[in-house]
Order: C-alpha cells, then sequence, then structure tokens
C-alpha cells in the first residue's frame, strides 16, 4: 500500500562542498534557461536570475568558517573558485587566504587589486600577515608595512626574517603578561577589562620590568586559587622555553610529548618574545606531511589540482626526466641478459617479481626513516643499529617470501634450480632494498636536503635495476 502523503523529498547536500556544488549546479542551469527566453525579456530576467542564485550563495558562504571556504575553493575548478571568491566577504579575505594552499592562493591574489590586498591583511595578527607576506606582490608589502602601527610593524619585520622552518616562523605576538609581585584577584580584574583573551591562552607569561621571563601562571591555577595569593606563589617555573631560532620540527615534537597548548619563545637572555600555539604547530604538522608526501613522489613542490596543463607540467617533469634515465638504465641491464632470456624464457616472467618486491620493501624501509628522522629518532649513535636492524628484518622477509615464491616457481616450471634462484635473488634485493632505503634520506639529510625529497623515486630506481641484474645474473650463472 503507497501512501500518498509520503512524499520523498530531495536529500540535502550533506558537506559545505556538496551546498555549494548544488548551489552552482543551479545557478548554471537557471542561467540557461533564461538565455533560452526571448530576447527581449532576456537581459532583465537574466539579471534578476542572476542577482538571486549570487546572494543565495553568499548568504550561505557568510554562515561558514574561513577554514571551510578555502577548502571549498581548493576543490573548485578555476572558473567557479573565482565566482566564489568574488562573493566572499572582504572581511573574510585574509583569513581565508591563510587557510588555503600556497597554490590556490596563487590563483585567488592574481586575481585580487592591491587595494584589496592591503585591506585584507587589516583583520590579520602581525603573525598572520607574516605568512601572508611572501606571497604578496612588493608594491603590496610596502603599503602593508605602511598601513600597521609602528609596533606591529617592528614585529612584522621580525617574524619575516626568521627562517620557514623554525620557531620564529611559528611565533604569535599576542600574548598576556603579568607581574609576579600582584595579587591574583588584580590579575582577574585586569583579565575582566580585556575584550577577549588571546586564541589558546592557558597560561598568563610573568616577567619582569626588563621583559624576562620569570615563570608561567596556568589559568586554571588563577582561577581556583585564593584572590589574594600573590602570583609569585601561584606560578611555576617549570615550564618549556623555545627559541625562534629553534627548528620548528623540534618545537612540534615538544607539543606532542608535553600536550603543549602554547609555550613561550624567548631569546638567550629570557627575554619574552612571544608564544607559539597548538593551531599553529597543527598547521605546521600538516603542512610538513604534505610536502613529504609530495617530496616521496618526486613532486617539488604542492600543486593545485585545477592549475594549468603547463604549470603541472613545469611541477612534474623533473624527476619524470630521473625516471626515464633510471629505466633506460634497467632496460640496458636487461639488454646485457637478452641471450639468458632467449634460452629460458622463463626468465623474462619471473624478474618483475623481484624488482616489484624490491621496491615496496625499500619504500617501507624509506618512509619508517623518513619519519624517524622528522621526531628526531636517529643520530649518529644510532645510525649503524637502524641499518643493522633493517638489514635484519630484509633477511627474514627475503628468506620466508623468497622460500614461498621459489616453491611456486618449482610447482609452475618444474625446475628446482630456478625456485632457488629465485630464493637467492629475492634476499639479495630486499637486502639491497634495506640498505638504500636508509643511507638515501640520511645522505639527503647530511647533505641539507629534505630526506623525502625524491626517495620513492630513487629506491624504485635502484631496486629495479638491481633486482634484474641480481635475478638475470644468478640465472646466467647457474643455469645456462
Amino acid at each position: 500500500m503507497i501512501d500518498a502523503n509520503n512524499d520523498k523529498k530531495p536529500l540535502e547536500p550533506s558537506s559545505p562542498i556538496q551546498q555549494i556544488t548544488y548551489l552552482l549546479r543551479k545557478y548554471k542551469l537557471l542561467e540557461g534557461l533564461v538565455n533560452l527566453q526571448d530576447q527581449q525579456d532576456q537581459s532583465h530576467t537574466e539579471s534578476l536570475v542572476q542577482k538571486r542564485n549570487l546572494e543565495e550563495i553568499q548568504t550561505y558562504l557568510n554562515q561558514l568558517h574561513p577554514a571551510d571556504i578555502a577548502h571549498i575553493l581548493e576543490a573548485l575548478p578555476l572558473d567557479d573558485r573565482l565566482l566564489i571568491w568574488s562573493l566572499v566577504k572582504s572581511e573574510h579575505d585574509g583569513e581565508v587566504l591563510l587557510e588555503t594552499s600556497d597554490a590556490v592562493r596563487a590563483t585567488l591574489i592574481t586575481e585580487m587589486g592591491n587595494q584589496e590586498l592591503v585591506a585584507a591583511t587589516e583583520y590579520l595578527d602581525t603573525d598572520e600577515i607574516a605568512d601572508l607576506v611572501p606571497d604578496l606582490p612588493q608594491d603590496v608589502i610596502a603599503d602593508v608595512f605602511r598601513s600597521l602601527p609602528i609596533e606591529e610593524r617592528e614585529q612584522l619585520r621580525a617574524a619575516m626574517s626568521y627562517p620557514e622552518d623554525s620557531v620564529g616562523a611559528l611565533m604569535d605576538f599576542d600574548v598576556i603578561t603579568i607581574r609576579e609581585d600582584v595579587r591574583l584577584e588584580v590579575v582577574l580584574r585586569y583579565l575582566r577589562r580585556l575584550e577577549e583573551l588571546p586564541d589558546h591562552t592557558d597560561q598568563l607569561f610573568v616577567v619582569d620590568r626588563n621583559e624576562q621571563l620569570k615563570g608561567v601562571l596556568l589559568i586554571n591555577r588563577l582561577l581556583v586559587s585564593d584572590p589574594d595569593t600573590i602570583v609569585a606563589d601561584a606560578m611555576t617555573k617549570e615550564m618549556i622555553k623555545l627559541h625562534p631560532g629553534d627548528v620548528a620540527q623540534q618545537a612540534a615534537n615538544a607539543f606532542e610529548r608535553y600536550d603543549l597548548v602554547s609555550a613561550s619563545v624567548v631569546d638567550d637572555t629570557d627575554k619574552l618574545l612571544g608564544r607559539v600555539t597548538v593551531n599553529t604547530v597543527i598547521d605546521f604538522i600538516r603542512e610538513k606531511a604534505g610536502n613529504e608526501a609530495l617530496n616521496l613522489a618526486g613532486l617539488s613542490e604542492e600543486e593545485d589540482i585545477f592549475a594549468p596543463i603547463l604549470k603541472s607540467v613545469k611541477n612534474r617533469w623533473g624527476w619524470l626526466a630521473i625516471n626515464l634515465v633510471t629505466a633506460f638504465i634497467a632496460s640496458r641491464v636487461i639488454g646485457l641478459f637478452e641471450d639468458s632470456i632467449e634460452k629460458l624464457v622463463a626468465l623474462a616472467a619471473l624478474m618483475p617479481i623481484v624488482a616489484g618486491i624490491g621496491g615496496n620493501s625499500g619504500n617501507q624501509t624509506i618512509t619508517m626513516i623518513v619519519r624517524a628522522l622528522a621526531l628526531d629518532q636517529i643520530n649518529t649513535s644510532n645510525a649503524w643499529k637502524l641499518l643493522t636492524k633493517e638489514m635484519g628484518v630484509s633477511l627474514v622477509n627475503g628468506l620466508v617470501w623468497g622460500s614461498i615464491i621459489g616453491a611456486f616457481t618449482f610447482v609452475i616450471y618444474q625446475n628446482a634450480e630456478l625456485g632457488l634462484i629465485m630464493t637467492m635473488a629475492m634476499i639479495l634485493n630486499l637486502l639491497l632494498a634495506a640498505l638504500l632505503g636508509v643511507l638515501i634520506p640520511l645522505t639527503l639529510r647530511k647533505l641539507g636536503r629534505d630526506p623525502a625529497l625524491g626517495s620513492s623515486v630513487m629506491i624504485t630506481a635502484v631496486t629495479d635495476s638491481g633486482g634484474f641484474f641480481i635475478f638475470l645474473g644468478l640465472a646466467t650463472i647457474f643455469l645456462l
């Protein structure tokens, strides 16, 4: 029996991207219908329809967090992206630009005028402006500096002076400082006069008259302590101190290890310069993880998925060229054993197995090493033990899986010697993969390069050529 009152309603889009895609499709569909109307009414009707639909999209965008808008922009083709970008409120421009990837940010900045870019920075803190400045045109940067108060101008210069992968680049200047000789009641009154606390304020920094850090007063301690208590009695001197020249990854490790929400940044004399907060650290970790994933594949920079074809080609051609050279080398290795392959055709069918397993094993090792390097777990004293351990793992894997593949080879080709050679080749190629899987990222790190840069491409090239050479060489020596 059918319930006439139980009409099915169309499903509502469940995510911001789906909702925007739905609204854009609706906008384009109605625009197409208008274009089919009589020419005399078309201009007026089209204007009303476009305005009504764009207002609907804009109303929805106004409800979203800047991070959600940035996510939407990255998921849209260029034309749709620019249409949506034109509907974002100007006061949100700066926050959205900060949330987008570098590649997408570049396309948005290209569409903005100088005055729009300067206006976008008006709603940002100094440390946020410092993140945005490297992507701005030089004349815009000068206008931004002129628009800032003197104190913020100096803070911006200081933030821009630190390397991108340093703690100084992550530093936030928005801190609350107090004196150690005042009562907690005074501190509470001071906080109530503020419009709002800086984001992720879990502690107040206790400094002397020279701005030297003496300790921290935890917010939870402030709230539960007697208001007549002196700050010096309630504060703690046990705290994590970072320096602006420290490697940012070390700060990230400290936040993970000690479950920090914020940490102080001081100079060599313990003068408080600013702080690092957990949200900045999370952004850094996410960006670093994304870059490492790209570097493992040989991509030199983050790429807009909807970038023009030529731009994408330029980003990818370098390691593809290297791959072509290594593939040619692998083909020449095979060419050295053409006579052997002609005499025993089974070699052609089996050699990709040796090379493929070696490549996978090498990539597993490299992934482990790159991660360990990022977490500062590898040093000169334990590198040899790590190499020995990885060689041991590969030896066991080679014996186990080499024996299994050797047994299958014997069953298929009824050739015990060929099966034994498959086992030997598997063991040797896995040992080669482990050796280079450790040495490649360590060598890149020693040379001051990113350990992940092209590591996956290099290990695959070596295990391919090495696997072919080992297997075909053993077969030529012992079978032919």
